[in-house]
């Protein structure tokens, strides 16, 4: 094999975590600098990151309200979770703490404890995204800000959409369901404003950015990030013939995505919501 043929499986996410987690961290950060901009974060700031996941954007918000801030981070998957706390731990971070807990419920979160509270990309993959925004506004104080991450339409977002369209090209694949727990749940802007506006928050602005996730220095290398983020479960479902032609033709529609850099990368757009207690 040579260096610029991908691997052929899908992995697991965490063994997908394992691999590319410094390279997102590095890719999103200016992602997470953003939501942390807009939500006003200060020295002294008491924040909750929800769906933090590997701790993002929650390691860098205790680093923006310290020293005397504070952050608590959230997830459901304690395996997840266990990135943040290596990270914690390497960095040496005192003022985060992390809870394994549902978004929806939020359970051992203090209600009206929080100046502000940020969700990078978890809103839109909860089963009942209505009771996470009910659940995070009853954690704010009066007047606190909610930043929340969501992916824009799929047309938008070729880190998900081209692997997909590859695979299109060989077997079936259904049509993406707007609303169901997923990436484009809220790809409709005003979708999102009505779950606020009925978990009792306000609308206040959004804005879009655009966010590499994905980058290699080989076409191949670029088939390995959509064989572990781009549609792992698909792919698994098909034959080893159909894997094969997606692999081919994907390496093809990689070569097209190289940047002046020599880089080869791929994206999305992403849109951020601010929002307030109404």
């Amino acid at each position: 094999m040579s260096p610029s043929e991908p691997r052929g499986r899908p992995v697991s996410i965490v063994d997908a975590w394992r691999r590319y987690d410094h390279d997102e961290q590095r890719l999103s950060a200016h992602v997470s600098e953003r939501m942390l901009d807009l939500a006003g974060l200060r020295p002294g700031a008491r924040v909750l990151d929800i769906a933090t996941g590997r701790g993002e954007p929650a390691l860098r918000a205790a680093a923006r309200v310290a020293p005397d801030g504070f952050v608590v981070g959230t997830d459901v998957s304690d395996d997840m979770l266990d990135f943040a706390r290596a990270r914690v731990a390497a960095e040496a971070v005192t003022n985060l703490a992390i809870v394994v807990t549902g978004g929806e419920a939020l359970a051992g979160v203090p209600e009206q404890a929080f100046d502000a509270e940020l969700c990078r990309w978890g809103f839109m993959f909860f089963e009942h995204p209505g009771e996470a925004l009910a659940s995070a506004r009853r954690r704010l104080k009066p007047g606190g800000t909610l930043v929340a991450a969501l992916w824009a339409s799929p047309e938008h977002v070729p880190w998900w959409s081209m692997p997909r369209e590859v695979l299109a090209r060989h077997v079936g694949l259904p049509p993406v369901n707007g609303t169901a727990p997923g990436p484009f749940r809220y790809a409709k802007s005003e979708a999102f404003r009505i779950d606020l506006a009925g978990a009792g928050f306000s609308f206040d602005r959004e804005e879009e950015l655009d966010t590499p996730l994905m980058e290699a220095a080989t076409p191949g290398g670029l088939v390995e990030w959509c064989l572990a983020f781009g549609l792992p479960r698909e792919l698994a479902e098909q034959p080893e013939s159909v894997r094969k032609a997606w692999q081919r033709d994907m390496l093809a529609e990689a070569g097209r995505h190289r940047g002046a850099d020599g880089l080869y990368r791929l994206g999305g757009v992403t849109r951020l919501v601010v929002a307030r207690v109404a």
